[in-house]
């Protein structure tokens, strides 16, 4: 039986990647600190239905904790997922010296316990903004004029850059994969579509900052699973970088008109100053996804959203008779 360890694996990407391999016979170890950047009860619901499986371990730690990591982990497996981080551009803006703590020396720690138990792939949760406001869309792996622009993206470009020191010298094939816009069921409340949708439910304004022109390649999280999948069976080279996306650019009036369409509701916008760290345009080609990791994104937005609606609706996040109000 394999044996996967994933960080961050009670959040809203790890707990979704952690079912498919439970479905799938995997033993699976969850580290997650459970950080209050929202409400930690969110992703222990996330993982309650994992205690169901004997494979399944559950370590709370914090990943800055090399010591606490290597005695409570073991490091008995065939892979390591990295998804923990601090997220978010706009917060990294106040705090950056904790997430060059938690993103980079984290990500370290998990390649130092990587390089000594003897785990030889790596899979590592990159991130769009790593590109910033590189206007040449849509965004190659090898076009390398990264231009980030929040200590978050800085800290995932230092998070990729130390993972090929590690593959060169140690021999840990690394795959770094840059998420772009990611949303489904067990969404973070903090992120865009999560947050529009619990405002419009609750008859308030949407804030819309800067003029509704920013784009972005939204991104289901299925899809995005099953490319994180495929990654950690890759076996054709040492490292590589590679976009997850949807290779589909959406304008942010265009997503709350189609979250109007899910919701069948009228949102009600409030147009605010742009923000410091927001990128205006996120656009993934995915060429190079497809080639090394047959990677076929398959849900579109409408779908997509309505899958989210439901999702509000049955874990009764937002009671149902909203939705006619």
């Amino acid at each position: 039986m394999k044996h996967a360890l994933i960080t961050g694996g009670a959040g809203f990407i790890g707990s979704h990647l952690a079912d498919r391999l439970l479905s799938e016979g995997w033993r699976v170890t969850t580290v997650d600190n459970f950080d209050p950047f929202y409400d930690p009860e969110i992703k222990r619901a996330n993982v309650e239905s994992h205690f169901e499986y004997d494979g399944y371990k559950l370590i709370e730690a914090d990943i800055r904790n090399q010591d606490t990591l290597r005695s409570r982990l073991g490091g008995d497996y065939d892979v390591i997922v990295h998804l923990a981080a601090k997220v978010a551009a706009r917060p990294s803006i106040k705090d950056p010296v904790e997430y060059q703590e938690v993103n980079v020396r984290g990500a370290q720690n998990l390649l130092e316990l990587a390089r000594t138990w003897g785990v030889k792939q790596f899979v590592f949760a990159s991130s769009s903004s790593v590109y910033g406001v590189n206007p040449n869309v849509p965004w190659r792996e090898k076009d390398h004029i990264l231009l980030p622009i929040s200590p978050y993206a800085g800290t995932k470009v230092s998070g990729e850059l130390m993972g090929h020191v590690y593959s060169r010298l140690f021999g840990i094939r690394f795959i770094a994969l840059r998420f772009f816009t990611v949303y489904g069921p067990r969404q973070r409340p903090d992120m865009a579509i999560h947050k529009f949708a619990r405002l419009m439910l609750q008859n308030e304004t949407i804030p819309i900052f800067g003029d509704g022109s920013t784009r972005r390649d939204c991104t289901y999280v299925t899809d995005i699973v099953n490319g994180i999948r495929a990654a950690m069976d890759y076996r054709g080279s040492s490292y590589e970088v590679v976009n997850l996306g949807n290779n589909r650019t959406v304008k942010l009036t265009e997503l709350v008109a189609a979250m109007e369409q899910a919701l069948g509701l009228k949102a009600q916008l409030r147009l605010m100053p742009e923000q410091p760290g927001d990128v205006p345009q996120t656009w993934a080609d995915i060429r190079k996804a497809k080639r090394l990791l047959d990677y076929q994104p398959a849900a579109r937005l409408p779908e997509g959203l309505t899958n989210f609606a439901h999702w509000l609706f049955s874990e009764g996040l937002i009671s149902k008779p909203a939705l006619a109000a």
